[in-house]
């Protein structure tokens, strides 16, 4: 019997990963002024020892006003880099498991509590709050304060700001970098004409919309090294009738593939709040599978995948090249090792753990040398 195709290596650019299981990223709202904090050290500590082929570190916003809360993380100064090399410190003592960072700004989405407060955006009144931007004046939710439409000035602001996230992110030494541009947050905003109303060159056709988003790819895949790749998340759809598509999608994909984008993962939703979705075990997969027969690169595909056969037909049978695991992963953080045990492959584990069920790793996962 042959390695299950699941555990099979393969390469984002030159990126090499030992297996196909991706670890989303996932807002933990437990920042303090956009700096890590010990619960990030925890959290994505315990994820690097999980297995997984590459851990992808939460949405990272590039400015101050473009985190999702008050509690977000940020990399866009001296003392949020610095909290953040900490945590990676840390994390690169015990694990080698490549790690990439998501990029994102969040324009209408922003200025919001921690989910377990509401998640509501904080009213107008509230010191932990902020007036949010967007390509249009038009808020999310009816309740939420309209956002200030960018202007040039804006834009060329917004630019920098990602690239200048991306620079940190290479000396921070991250292996890849995700731009986000899906879930509603600004890059897909611009992206769906549900959210987008402009009559300039960045509102208007689909060429129009997509315009913002590659030129902020192209402003991060020129910060970033060379050899590292830079991948893009999108959502494959908005889920509400004249909204962004799976057509739309699979240009925009096409567009980032000519930019050198090294991978496509795709999500959907999270834009309009009429989103009518049908959630189920594998209710994403089929966006993932229509954009990868359209492009050469690489595919990962999210969106309740729970067991191990299942992510294993996913793979092989050539709906996507990667799955990422999102809640999953939260709870269940060795779900690679237990995959690899049902499906008789091998997984990376620390030498300290060898001792639990020692058969499953013929494979070591030693700590980096010097």
């Amino acid at each position: 019997m042959g390695q299950p195709a699941l555990f099979t290596p393969i390469r984002l650019g030159s990126l090499a990963l030992e297996n196909r299981i991706v670890i989303a990223p996932m807002c933990q709202y437990s920042a303090e002024d956009g700096r890590m904090t010990d619960w990030h050290l925890i959290h994505y500590g315990q994820l690097a020892l999980s297995g997984a082929g590459l851990l992808i570190v939460e949405a990272t916003s590039v400015a101050p006003d473009g985190r999702i809360s008050w509690a977000d993380v940020g990399l866009y100064d001296a003392a949020t880099e610095a909290a953040m090399a900490r945590v990676l410190q840390g994390i690169r003592q015990w694990s080698d498991m490549p790690i990439a960072l998501q990029l994102a700004h969040a324009g209408r989405k922003a200025s919001c509590d921690q989910p377990w407060k509401g998640g509501h955006q904080l009213a107008t009144d509230d010191p932990r709050g902020w007036q949010t931007v967007a390509p249009s004046a038009l808020p999310f939710a009816s309740s939420d304060r309209p956002p200030l439409e960018l202007d040039e000035a804006g834009l060329a602001r917004l630019r920098d700001a990602f690239a200048d996230a991306a620079r940190r992110a290479a000396r921070l030494g991250y292996d890849a970098v995700e731009v986000h541009a899906a879930h509603g947050y600004l890059l897909h905003q611009f992206l769906s004409p549900l959210s987008n109303h402009r009559s300039d060159a960045y509102g208007g056709s689909l060429e129009n919309r997509m315009r913002f988003p590659l030129e902020v790819f192209r402003a991060v895949r020129a910060a970033f090294p060379a050899e590292r790749p830079v991948t893009l998340r999108l959502s494959g759809t908005d889920w509400v009738e004249t909204g962004w598509d799976l057509a739309g999608s699979i240009a925009l994909a096409q567009a980032m593939e000519r930019e050198g984008c090294a991978a496509i993962h795709v999500s959907s939703g999270g834009l309009d709040p009429r989103q009518t979705i049908p959630v189920g075990p594998n209710y994403q997969v089929p966006l993932a599978r229509d954009i990868r027969r359209t492009v050469s690169i690489p595919v990962i595909a999210v969106g309740l995948i729970t067991e191990p056969q299942q992510a294993e037909a996913i793979i092989g049978t050539g709906e996507a090249d990667l799955i990422a695991l999102a809640r999953g992963v939260l709870y269940d953080p060795r779900w690679p090792w237990h995959a690899a045990a049902e499906l008789g492959a091998t997984v990376g584990a620390a030498p300290q753990y060898l001792r639990c069920q020692p058969r499953v790793f013929a494979r070591l996962f030693h700590p980096p040398k010097g």
